[in-house]
C-alpha cells in the first residue's frame, strides 16, 4: 500500500495507534518497593552494628564482658544461626514448589519456614530469660549491674541484705517460731510497742500514730529471741524462712560488714579496694581475668592464713592483759587494806582496769568476727558460680565492667532483630491459609527476600555478640 493509500485509510478512521509499555526495570512494582524498603533497613542495621563495633572495641582493654559473664552460650547462638539458615532453604523450596503449581509441597515448606522462625524466637526468649533471672537488664530499676566495686556497690548490697533480713524476720515472727531452749517470741505488735515506748522514754507507752511498725524493727526482734547456731540445727533444715534468715544474717555480718570495716579503716588504699572486690567476686565471680573463682579461692586461703595469725595475736594479747589485770587487782586490793587509803591511786587503778576490760572485750569481739569470717569461707569456696547462683533468691547487685553498656547494645540490636523476625512470622501466618500456586509465586518471593535479609542480619550479629 502506498503512502497516499495509507493516508487515505487513516483519514477514514480505520487506523489505530498502539503503544507498548516497556518497564525501566525488569522487576514488578512489589519487588521494587520491597528493595527500597530493604535499602532503608540495611542502613538502619548498619548504623546499629557500627555503633556496637565502636563501643565494643573502644572499651578499655579487658573490661568488655566475656560471653559467659553475661550468660551467653556460644552453642545456643550457633544453633539459632543454623535454624535461620535452614529456614532460608525452606522458603526457597516453597517458592520453587509454588512456581511448579505443587501447592501441597509449597505449603509444607512454607509452614516449615514459619516453624523454624518460631523456634528462633523461642530460643531467643530462653536466652533473654536467663539474663533476666540474673539481673541483667538494659536499664534500671531492674538491672543489678554495677560497673565497679565501690561504696555505691557496697551500699546497694547492704540495703538488699538488710531488706531480706527484715522480710524473713517478719515471716518467722508471724509464725511465732519457738526456739530450742527458749520460749515463743513476743507478738509483733507488743515488741513494736516496747521499742517505740523505749524510744519515747515512757515504759509501756503505746506507739505514736504513724510510727513505723514491725517491718522496721523485725531484724532486731528476731535477734532478741533467735540464736543462730541453735536455729541451724533445729529448724534450718525444715523451715525455708529460717534457713534463708540464717544465710542472709551470716552474709551481712561476716561478709559485707567485715569487708566494709576494712574498706573504711585500712590505711592502705589497695587493701580497701581489695575488700570491696572481695565482696563483688563472692557474689558474682567473672569467668575471665583476675576475678575468676580459682583466683578467688587463692584469695580465701591467703585471707584465712592472715586471720588465723591475727587471732593468735589477739589470744596472746589477751593473756598479757589478763596478767596486767591480776597485777592491778592485787595492787588495788593492797590499797583497800592499807591503813592510809590513797583514793586517787585507787581511782586511777579502776580506770586502768576498765580500759583493760574494754581491750579484752574488743579483742573477744574481733576474735568472734574472725571466726565468722573463716566459717563463711567454706560457703564462698563451695559457691563456684557465686552467691547469686548458689542462692537465686538473693539477687544481690553484681559487678560487670562495661556491663550496662553491653546490656544496652545487646538488647537493642537483638530486640530490633527479633521484631523483624516477628514481622516475618506474621507475614507467613497471613499467607499460609492461601493456595500457594504459581499465581502467588511473586508474593512468596517477596516474603522470601525479606526473610533472607533477616537471616543475613543475624549472621553479622552472631559473631559480634557471641564470639568477640
Amino acid at each position: 500500500m502506498t503512502d497516499a493509500a495509507l493516508h487515505a485509510h487513516d483519514a477514514h478512521g480505520h487506523g489505530h495507534l498502539k503503544l507498548v509499555y516497556q518497564p525501566s526495570l525488569p522487576i514488578n512494582n512489589g519487588k521494587l518497593f520491597l528493595w527500597l524498603f530493604l535499602s532503608t533497613e540495611i542502613m538502619f542495621f548498619a548504623a546499629l552494628i557500627g555503633e556496637y563495633i565502636v563501643l565494643r572495641f573502644g572499651a578499655p582493654s579487658g573490661t568488655w564482658p566475656a560471653p559467659h559473664d553475661v550468660h551467653l552460650a556460644e552453642w545456643i547462638g550457633a544453633l539459632n544461626t543454623g535454624v535461620l539458615l535452614f529456614s532460608s532453604v525452606t522458603i526457597v523450596m516453597a517458592l520453587e514448589a509454588a512456581k511448579n503449581n505443587q501447592t501441597g509441597p509449597a505449603k509444607a515448606w512454607f509452614l516449615a519456614t514459619f516453624l523454624l522462625g518460631s523456634v528462633f524466637l523461642g530460643v531467643k526468649a530462653y536466652e533473654y530469660n536467663a539474663k533476666f533471672q540474673h539481673g541483667i537488664y538494659p536499664a534500671k530499676p531492674h538491672s543489678l549491674i554495677h560497673e565497679k566495686a565501690d561504696i555505691y556497690y557496697m551500699q546497694a548490697a547492704r540495703l538488699r541484705l538488710e531488706g531480706l533480713q527484715r522480710s524473713y524476720a517478719d515471716a518467722i515472727t508471724a509464725k511465732e517460731l519457738k526456739v530450742p531452749g527458749g520460749g515463743p517470741p513476743a507478738p509483733a505488735a507488743a515488741t513494736a510497742d516496747s521499742a517505740t515506748a523505749a524510744a519515747q522514754g515512757a515504759p509501756g507507752a503505746a506507739p505514736a500514730e504513724g510510727q513505723p511498725a514491725a517491718a522496721e524493727n523485725a531484724a532486731a526482734k528476731v535477734g532478741a529471741f533467735l540464736e543462730i547456731d541453735d536455729l541451724t540445727e533445729a529448724q534450718g533444715k525444715n523451715d525455708p524462712d529460717v534457713k534463708r534468715y540464717i544465710v542472709v544474717t551470716n552474709l551481712l555480718n561476716h561478709l559485707l560488714k567485715f569487708s566494709e570495716q576494712i574498706a573504711a579503716t585500712d590505711p592502705d588504699p589497695i587493701q580497701r579496694r581489695a575488700a570491696m572486690e572481695f565482696v563483688a567476686t563472692a557474689i558474682y565471680p567473672l569467668h575471665h581475668g583476675p576475678g575468676g573463682h580459682e583466683q578467688f579461692v587463692n584469695v580465701l586461703a591467703s585471707e584465712q592464713t592472715r586471720l588465723l595469725n591475727e587471732k593468735d595475736a589477739i589470744a596472746k594479747q589477751a593473756k598479757e592483759i589478763e596478767s596486767q589485770k591480776e597485777e592491778k587487782l592485787k595492787t588495788l586490793d593492797e590499797l583497800e587494806k592499807a591503813a592510809t587509803q590513797d583514793e586517787a591511786a585507787k581511782t586511777q587503778l579502776k580506770v586502768e582496769l576498765n580500759a583493760l576490760d574494754n581491750e579484752l572485750t574488743s579483742g573477744s569481739l574481733r576474735a568472734e568476727a574472725i571466726d565468722g569470717r573463716i566459717k563463711i569461707h567454706e560457703e564462698l569456696e563451695h559457691a563456684k558460680e557465686g552467691l547469686n547462683e548458689e542462692h537465686h533468691w538473693l539477687r544481690l547487685p553484681i559487678k560487670i565492667p562495661s556491663g550496662n553498656m553491653w546490656a544496652s547494645t545487646y538488647f537493642l540490636m537483638t530486640g530490633f532483630h527479633a521484631i523483624h523476625v516477628l514481622v516475618g512470622l506474621i507475614a507467613f501466618a497471613v499467607v499460609l491459609p492461601k493456595r500457594l500456586d504459581a499465581t502467588r509465586a511473586n508474593l512468596i518471593e517477596n516474603i522470601g527476600l525479606y526473610w533472607h535479609f533477616v537471616d543475613l542480619v543475624w549472621i553479622f550479629l552472631f559473631p559480634l555478640l557471641y564470639l568477640f
